[in-house]
């Protein structure tokens, strides 16, 4: 038990430490964003600033989990699987980075490759939890079993969860910020339901998350990229395919579900009508054009996303614990 906020202090040093020399090395090599020509205009100061950052968020959270688990004595083929997804989903991140970079613009990889990549590395977890006949969704006492659909619905799931987390990385601190208070959320929902292991990763990646916030917090000193939205995205959708906690996204990703909704409300209404429902999509630039500031954003955004996983833990504990 000691070991889960252990995790977490041991990857937020480590995500300073490391930050700091990885943000050194990007200036150096001129690893820098590249801003949409269609984001809002105050966005286009943010291009030059240094990116690839969740790189030192997924190595220093790697290093601090596996020394939790070891200490703990929780090592198991199933920990060890999400790291080994975790560190899949980084490097689809950084592939689509790095096209960004090589083209001098903010197109990387097609998304029809992305989404590839994203559906082979979550078929992964989804086949050790398929063939482990853990085929089920549960909420409280109720149970559904979706037999051989599961590996479909789990794929779909994950890769969604990792497009999701995407697409709300587009302000300062946005992602970061909310995956802190999502990863603290299942944390405590492991905790009581007795997975250990699971816990000592979603701590050791949150403590990874606020550390980096310490860069990315507005004005950020550098961007996750791909290379960690994609990752911890991906991560998080992983650790409720293995833990059974898919239903519970819901509340606990209730920004990262609204910004993806926004999106497909927008596509949708425009194609259908030829009118949009937002200023722009994802939702949070709708507010940017209606004059929030990015911080007033990302507080009121942050402040949903704790009130909901509050609400989602304690429920789940009157139900399960």
């Amino acid at each position: 038990m000691i070991l889960v906020p252990v995790a977490a202090l041991i990857a937020f040093v480590l995500s300073l430490l490391l930050g700091v020399a990885y943000i050194d090395f990007l200036k150096k090599k001129m690893l820098n964003q590249y801003v949409l020509e269609e984001a809002p205009e105050r966005h286009k100061e943010k291009s030059g600033t240094p990116t690839t950052g969740g790189f030192f968020i997924v190595l220093s959270s790697l290093i601090a989990a596996i020394v939790a688990l070891f200490m703990a004595q929780k090592t198991s083929p199933g920990a060890f699987l999400l790291l080994i997804t975790y560190v899949f989903f980084m490097f689809a991140g950084f592939q689509d980075d790095l096209q960004k970079i090589s083209k001098h613009q903010n197109k990387g990889i097609s998304a029809r490759r992305k989404l590839f990549l994203q559906i082979a590395i979550s078929l992964l977890p989804v086949l050790f939890v398929t063939i482990s006949g853990r085929t089920f969704l549960t909420f409280g006492d109720y149970t559904l079993n979706l037999g051989w659909f599961y590996p479909v619905f789990g794929m779909f799931l994950i890769a969604g969860v990792s497009n999701a987390v995407n697409l709300t990385d587009g302000l300062d601190g946005l992602a970061a910020s909310n995956m802190v208070i999502s990863l603290t959320a299942l944390v405590l929902i492991n905790l009581i339901m007795g997975n250990v292991d699971i816990a000592i990763i979603c701590a050791a990646i949150a403590g990874a998350c606020l550390g980096f916030l310490y860069f990315n917090k507005y004005p950020a000193k550098v961007f996750m990229g791909d290379t960690g939205s994609l990752a911890l995205g991906g991560v998080l959708g992983t650790i409720a395919v293995m833990g059974k906690f898919e239903l519970w996204l819901i509340p606990i990703g209730i920004v990262f579900l609204c910004e993806t909704l926004s999106v497909i409300l927008q596509v949708t209404s425009y194609k259908l009508t030829g009118k949009r429902i937002f200023k722009m999509s994802p939702i949070h630039h709708h507010f940017e054009l209606c004059g929030w500031s990015e911080k007033k954003i990302v507080f009121v955004f942050s402040l949903i996303t704790l009130i909901f996983c509050t609400g989602a833990v304690l429920l789940f504990w009157k139900l399960n614990g």
